[in-house]
């Protein structure tokens, strides 16, 4: 039964990315359909790493045509797992397959999670035509603010609390 004003949200391809895109797309559409109004997706890392940007974009689209508007994709990245110019590529092809958000991390990843340097390079990649969710790794609140001022919009966190905690006075 839905709550007037809750948001709910679902991964889909979790925690790899390498799910076919098939499959990604069934997960979308089956957690659209059962109320999530927010999916993320992970790429397929090593498609990525191989310089397959066609495969990227194409399995990005794929689960946009899952979660249509006003729905929101965001699309996990793993930037940790990425070199700067990978990384690039992989935010240029999220946004030409109309994803609404690109997201630093999964926060399981075995290469860490959000930095500021990642979030910098995310922002000015897709230059306020998409949000920067920064995610992973992110457990006080000097983290917090600094990925905010390298242009992340949005954040994940598991520590919310200490985060919180630490804007008080």
């Amino acid at each position: 039964e839905a709550v007037e004003g809750l948001v709910v949200a679902t991964v889909c391809g979790y925690p790899t990315g390498n799910h076919p895109t098939p499959l990604k797309a069934a997960e979308a559409e089956a957690a659209v359909r059962a109320g999530a109004h927010e999916v993320d997706m992970v790429i397929d890392v090593g498609a990525a790493l191989a310089g397959e940007f066609d495969a990227v974009r194409a399995d990005v689209a794929a689960v946009r045509a899952a979660v249509p508007s006003p729905g929101v994709l965001k699309v996990i990245v793993e930037s940790a797992a990425l070199p700067d110019d990978v990384l690039v590529e992989v935010c240029r092809a999220a946004e030409t397959a109309g994803a609404d958000f690109v997201k630093t991390s999964t926060g399981f990843h075995s290469t860490g999670g959000a930095s500021v340097h990642a979030v910098q390079l995310m922002a000015a990649t897709v230059g306020g035509r998409l949000g920067v969710k920064a995610s992973g790794g992110i457990r006080d609140t000097a983290s917090a603010l600094a990925v905010l001022d390298a242009g992340a919009t949005r954040l994940g966190l598991s520590g919310t609390a200490a985060v919180l905690a630490g804007l008080d006075g």
